[in-house]
């Protein structure tokens, strides 16, 4: 894992930032503090502090809160990247007292449904998946640590986005809501999927929720031959180049008949909090 953490931190120059935009994907500081917080990089780095205040000043400057628009009464606004923020720097223990205002946005922001979402249609009236599932991991993380009201009555709400839907089915007919949905991928980034579901319901103690039930059967039949679970699909390219997409790490790629260690660590955990191994 140390190889891990040594690639992932790489470009930090002299004063330990990462010379791209935070949300540079897959290299920006963003992206790397999530990488560490979600495998178990040792908690209060000063090393990682250069990449915590990259991503505050970025996520609480003029520039970027004045570019959330608000349209048919519905902030428009990707909390993923809030959601991240907060989760990663809480999990690493170098959060600072500016988590709260990121923590006061993303309430500001929050829908009715109980999600939030981007897309600036007006037509546009159902939250995100890939938006809400990083705000609902960092409230319900911020209230455990804290015991805050307000983080815990808006996870409750997030979390009731997802399982009013099953975790991945339609309301009206049970359906799949999306192909994507039910492919399994280490590292998903922002996209959702149902593991990336599942493991957000556990974090909250909410795993054994019935509702949760047909993501866990689906997730328990994709178990192959070898013991473990497969990456279905990527969204990286491993290359030593530092142009969008890349990433310095090889997650295993994917494949049908070979487990993914990443994603079988992500669905063991998944069904160890549920009781089904």
């Amino acid at each position: 894992m140390k190889n891990i953490y040594k690639a992932l931190l790489a470009e930090q120059q002299a004063d330990g930032t990462i010379p791209h935009h935070p949300y540079h994907k897959w290299r920006g500081a963003n992206w790397v503090l999530l990488q560490l917080a979600e495998l178990g990089y040792p908690p209060g780095g000063r090393e990682l502090i250069p990449l915590r205040n990259q991503v505050y000043e970025w996520l609480l400057s003029e520039r970027h809160l004045k570019s959330v628009k608000t349209i048919a009464d519905k902030p428009r606004r990707c909390g993923s990247q809030e959601g991240n923020a907060i989760f990663s720097t809480l999990t690493l223990g170098i959060s600072d007292q500016r988590v709260e205002q990121l923590i006061s946005n993303l309430v500001k922001w929050q829908w009715p449904d109980g999600g939030w979402n981007c897309d600036k249609k007006p037509s546009a009236h159902t939250s995100s998946f890939h938006e809400t599932l990083p705000p609902f991991r960092a409230l319900a993380l911020h209230a455990r640590i804290t015991a805050c009201k307000t983080s815990r009555r808006a996870a409750e709400k997030a979390a009731e986005l997802f399982l009013s839907r099953k975790l991945f089915l339609r309301k009206k007919d049970d359906t799949v809501m999306d192909p994507g949905f039910t492919r399994l991928a280490y590292p998903a980034y922002w996209h959702y999927n149902i593991l990336a579901g599942l493991k957000a319901m556990a974090e909250a103690g909410l795993i054994n929720d019935p509702r949760c039930r047909p993501a866990l059967d689906l997730l328990e039949s994709k178990r192959l031959p070898d013991g473990g679970w497969p990456a279905e699909v990527k969204f990286y390219r491993f290359s030593e180049e530092t142009a969008n997409g890349t990433t310095p790490v090889n997650w295993g790629g994917t494949s049908r008949i070979k487990s993914n260690p990443y994603v079988t660590a992500d669905a063991l955990f998944v069904l160890r909090s549920a009781g089904r191994v």
